[in-house]
């Protein structure tokens, strides 16, 4: 693991900021494992880690560390006058305590962005990882337990995991740049050209969209924001890795941070870093869409045989029960025990070998993401790929005649990487066909920066809220290791006589992850991440939306061109996330800890089933728990109401045709399932559509 101690060659935080953050440091790691460096060292480890934000939430990150290092907030907290760095050590405790549980949500949302920053930085070093125990990367060691590394016996073609022999890679050579694919740093000038379609996006739909137009003869461009990463790349170090295949750095958040939002931002977009498990789209879900929504053609009958396409394209298949995990085991063992349904799941890979780092790509070639599956393809059937390429605008050339052929539009990108340091250049394309597939944060952002929004666009954000239960057993789990998710509990899926309900699964807690996500600070904090190896973490998901009319979220551009994003739980959401955190916390009990606690910021602490009875009354408001979401969906979604729906059930954007969406931003409700599978299959069902209907457009 390597730690970039230099300073950014530009601060992105003053001098007065770099100060403030090495106080509280000071405070939020009281007892952690020490790292070697200074407060001050750190601070500017922090500076160098928030370069990835927008400017505008970097702005409000100095906000917040102007807030918590003045007098004001002092004195609301603990009755004194005086900046938090003139504190002794104990008052800065009650201080920052109590900004975490203060009335004033400015002050808890001030206080979540600087823990979980200074936790980030912290245990990425070394020598805090090394101190609490964590193994590190499978390839540099033998494995550690029969849960990591192939298994034993003959490999099966029918099983996604690795048995027999198999060498581990250590060093691995780049491999070249696949024909087809363009790196930013090879444009030296500006571009203008043009195409059939324009795809802007290259994760589950995206993808998926490319390849399947591109196979029909269009002349396709992808453009990708993120960075062009193989497993040359993916050396299994997680600050760097999370810092460069995530949106935002996976420093993305609701706008007051009270929701986590991690999503891909490279080529292959999410499906690089997702933990791969493959779930149909529940068939009520497709009648809902079909009975509220208007969308045609992905009834259940519809949809199984593309399920069973598209399974097949990137491997999924059942995880055996001896590839299990011991995280993943305690859903398996506590669910059943309760009497619930649980069971193993589909993963799309091939030769998995359990190294536990699906969260920051494969280096083994194993996940079957769109990087391994749909690119190549795209690309073997002559479409180009721009990699660091944003697009910033889209605008439509022509004015609609109703002639076969849809009014010429222009997709403007910037290209290049704030890595490289050289300067951007602008490419514009201009195409009949373009694609809107960069997930329900950038999709509906764009389209409104391009005066191509309103209506619905930017309504109905859906989450799966996700929070976690954790639990210390008296035996290793090792959650940073083996599959990362191999198993779910389904049992409240559909829940009091509603198909809106929540399941259960398991994440892989890489130590600066981990870190970040468990609540509180100082010797609290530091005690349970001395005792990672024996913590065993569930995390609960709930199916948003159960107030059927109500739109609990929202991305839009503010006037000054910022992205906005908005969040909150409904009534009846509320409801599902405390239910789910019981059962998760029954899962606990089950399986054997008497040591279980929640998310909250004051963490709540259950022995027994007696004490469940507390999380009937423990607040859900906005940094008062832990959620996150890597279900980023909705915003654009399908449906035949221009104003509550952002695209027709052809996908195609309200008013302006030729313009279509095919990722996340597209699903009309929530699923109650990881949506990986789903967003690849509906892409299917559009492109295809997209491609009889344009069939004239093609050059073959």
């Amino acid at each position: 693991m390597t730690v970039n101690n230099a300073p950014p060659s530009t601060p992105n935080l003053s001098d007065a900021h770099r100060a403030t953050l090495a106080a509280l440091s000071r405070c939020i790691l009281n007892g952690a494992p020490p790292s070697g460096e200074t407060p001050n060292e750190l601070a500017v480890r922090c500076d160098a880690r928030v370069r990835a934000l927008p400017p505008h939430r970097l702005a409000m990150l100095a906000q917040a560390l102007d807030a918590l290092g003045g007098r004001t907030a002092v004195f609301q907290a603990i009755g004194r006058l005086s900046r938090f760095a003139s504190l002794s050590l104990g008052q800065q405790t009650r201080c920052f305590a109590s900004w975490g549980e203060s009335a004033l949500p400015a002050l808890r949302s001030a206080h979540q962005a600087i823990r979980q920053l200074v936790m980030v930085v912290h245990y990425s070093h070394p020598a805090v990882t090394a101190a609490i125990g964590y193994d590190g990367p499978l390839h540099l060691r033998s494995p550690g337990g029969d849960w990591e590394g192939p298994l034993p016996g003959t490999p099966s073609a029918h099983e996604p995991v690795a048995r027999g022999r198999k060498e581990l890679p250590g060093l691995i050579a780049p491999d070249p740049t696949p024909q087809g694919v363009v790196l930013a740093h090879t444009i030296e000038r500006d571009v203008h050209r043009s195409a059939d379609v324009v795809v802007i996006g290259s994760g589950a739909g995206g993808a998926v969209t490319a390849a399947l137009l591109a196979e029909a003869g269009f002349d396709v461009v992808v453009l990708e924001a993120g960075s062009y990463l193989t497993r040359s790349d993916f050396n299994e170090d997680e600050a760097q890795l999370t810092e460069r295949l995530y949106a935002d750095g996976a420093l993305r958040s609701t706008t007051d941070g009270s929701v986590a939002m991690l999503q891909g931002a490279t080529v292959g977009g999410s499906t690089v870093v997702n933990w791969m498990i493959m779930l149909r789209t529940p068939d009520y879900v497709l009648h809902e869409w079909a009975r509220d929504h208007g969308v045609y053609g992905m009834t259940p009958a519809d949809m199984a045989p593309v399920f069973d396409r598209v399974e097949r394209d990137v491997h999924a298949r059942l995880v055996p029960d001896d590839a299990h995990s011991p995280n993943n085991r305690l859903i398996l063992d506590g669910a059943r025990a309760l009497g619930w349904r649980a069971s193993s799941a589909k993963i799309n890979a091939d030769q998995c070998v359990r190294c536990g780092f699906c969260g920051q790509g494969c280096r083994h070639n194993a996940k079957q993401s769109t990087l391994l599956t749909y690119i190549p393809r795209a690309l073997r059937a002559g479409a180009t790929l721009y990699a660091d390429a944003r697009a910033t605008r889209i605008d439509v050339l022509e004015r609609e005649t109703g002639a076969p052929t849809p009014p010429r539009k222009r997709v403007t990108a910037q290209v290049g990487s704030w890595r490289d340091g050289r300067p951007t250049r602008t490419l514009t394309i201009d195409a009949p066909l373009v694609v809107l597939a960069g997930g329900a944060v950038e999709t509906p952002a764009l389209l409104q920066r391009s005066a191509l929004g309103g209506g619905g666009v930017g309504e109905w954000l859906r989450l799966h809220p996700t929070t976690a239960v954790t639990a210390l057993y008296d035996r290793d789990i090792v959650s940073s290791s083996g599959i990362s998710l191999s198993t779910m509990c389904d049992e409240f899926i559909q829940w009091e006589n509603s198909d809106y309900g929540f399941w259960i699964e398991c994440p892989p807690m890489q130590p600066s992850f981990a870190a970040a996500a468990l609540p509180s600070f100082g010797l609290a904090h530091a005690a349970r991440m001395r005792a990672s190896k024996q913590l065993g973490v569930l995390i609960a998901l709930t199916r948003d939306g159960a107030e059927r009319g109500h739109s609990s979220g929202r991305v839009c551009v503010d006037s000054a061109g910022r992205t906005q994003i908005s969040y909150r739980l409904s009534h009846q959401d509320q409801r599902r996330v405390r239910a789910s955190l019981v059962a998760a916390s029954k899962i606990h009990l089950a399986a054997g800890s008497t040591s279980i606690q929640t998310m909250h910021s004051e963490p709540l602490t259950i022995s027994s089933e007696r004490d469940l009875l507390q999380l009937d009354s423990a607040s859900l408001a906005p940094n008062r728990i832990a959620l996150f979401s890597a279900h980023v969906n909705g915003t654009c979604r399908m449906g035949v109401n221009p104003q509550r729906s952002g695209a027709t059930p052809d996908g195609e954007r309200h008013g302006v045709r030729g313009l279509y969406i095919t990722d996340g931003s597209l699903l009309p409700t929530s699923l109650g399932v990881n949506p990986q599978e789903t967003i690849m299959a509906v892409a299917t069902v559009l492109a295809e559509r997209m491609a009889t209907r344009h069939a004239g457009l093609t050059r073959a």
